[in-house]
């Protein structure tokens, strides 16, 4: 299998160049801002991916899964923040990776989480450190900055046997910030917010060390605003930047010509009555996400290129059932519907990467020039680990 030509559809596909200019992008500004990144595996769960991030050795993670905990461990990944809310039942699996060597930490934003962590570290004789999640645009979890039970969550870690390592936000809401003005705020006030609370517990006699930021947009956006960078921080979590998607396209993040990720497929069908070309690319290939639909431009399920890459104009992914795809002409376009006889092979650039990511075991990688027969050349595979 010397190109994209020969695997039998559908299969996702990374285009290794456009990763790594990705990689090198966010690594160039965070240095220029001194804060280290927390790559977030979550979007390729791929050890390879991250070896195009790290490439000297391991560096520290994120992970949204303990699979992806347990699967990086065993590649020699030992710094590893478990950022999805802990429930307690998974708690033996935290002391078992921690006896492996694994520092882990684990996130939590009540006393419930607290006191099961602390009396897991008491019983395991372990102790497993935590950083306290905090709310800073209602987004999904964590504590407000003014909660009073900030204090209390803290002092149950440290006095209970367990470890308070620090505090950690997430601005899920930047991902709805259409402009680098909103975004720049975006990153400033998740800075400012965090910060206030890793403040809040040093003034009660508490340690947090860890003070961690993270969002692709912010990732990005983060600078020198109201005379502060990210001042007060020790890193960054991001991890949709080394695909990046039509999301991160639609609010200005980065350009289609930056997306790294795409599912081959062929079309099987077509229904010139309704102007539709069909393909064996479905939602069980490139997800249901549309996370596009509610931006300024909508782009269906997906735009499709030809199998070099490039975009072919005013088409779109407009549906999806489970094995079968549906290709029509942007609304409103008076283009003409493509000529794609059965057979053509073509690529669908998704609207959200880890979801469609997800549907695969596996990337087929490439780089550099084209094959023989003019489709680009395959320079790899890629396992990928799903799962829970």
């Amino acid at each position: 299998m010397t190109s994209l030509a020969r695997p039998q559809t559908p299969f996702a596909v990374v285009d290794r160049d456009r990763l790594d200019r990705n990689v090198a992008r966010l690594r160039t500004h965070l240095a220029r801002l001194g804060v280290p990144l927390r790559l977030h595996v979550k979007t390729s769960k791929s050890i390879d991916v991250a070896a195009r991030v790290f490439r000297d050795a391991p560096g520290p993670i994120t992970v949204s899964t303990l699979a992806e905990a347990e699967h990086f461990a065993g590649a020699g990944y030992t710094d590893i923040l478990y950022a999805v809310g802990l429930a307690p039942d998974k708690l033996d699996r935290v002391v078992a990776l921690r006896r492996r060597g694994v520092d882990l930490t684990v996130l939590i934003d009540s006393p419930v989480q607290a006191e099961a962590v602390a009396a897991a570290s008491r019983a395991a004789g372990i102790r497993i450190p935590a950083l306290i999640e905090i709310d800073c645009d209602g987004h999904r979890g964590g504590l407000a900055v003014t909660d009073p039970g900030l204090i209390g969550i803290g002092r149950t870690l440290r006095d209970g046997g367990a470890e308070l390592r620090g505090v950690l936000d997430h601005a899920g809401e930047s991902y709805f910030s259409a402009t680098a003005d909103e975004q720049r705020r975006d990153a400033d006030h998740e800075r400012r917010t965090v910060v206030r609370a890793a403040e809040a517990l040093r003034a009660a006699g508490l340690p947090c060390p860890v003070v961690s930021v993270g969002s692709t947009p912010t990732a990005h956006a983060a600078t020198v605003l109201h005379g502060a960078a990210l001042d007060g921080v020790t890193e960054v979590r991001a991890g949709n930047f080394v695909f990046f998607d039509l999301v991160m396209a639609g609010i200005g993040v980065c350009t289609v010509e930056d997306l790294a990720l795409s599912v081959v497929v062929t079309v099987i069908g077509h229904r010139p009555d309704k102007g539709w070309v069909l393909t064996d690319g479905g939602w069980m290939a490139t997800s249901r996400d549309r996370g596009t639909a509610a931006q300024r431009v909508d782009q269906g399920y997906g735009l499709v290129t030809d199998l070099n890459g490039r975009v072919i104009p005013d088409l779109l992914m407009t549906g999806a059932s489970q094995e079968h795809g549906t290709l029509s002409l942007r609304p409103g376009s008076t283009a003409k519907l493509p000529d794609l006889p059965i057979g053509t092979r073509l690529r669908i650039l998704p609207n959200h990467a880890c979801a469609t990511a997800a549907q695969h075991a596996q990337y087929t990688v490439v780089a550099g020039t084209a094959g023989d027969d003019g489709a680009p050349r395959i320079a790899g595979i890629w396992p990928r680990h799903n799962g829970w």
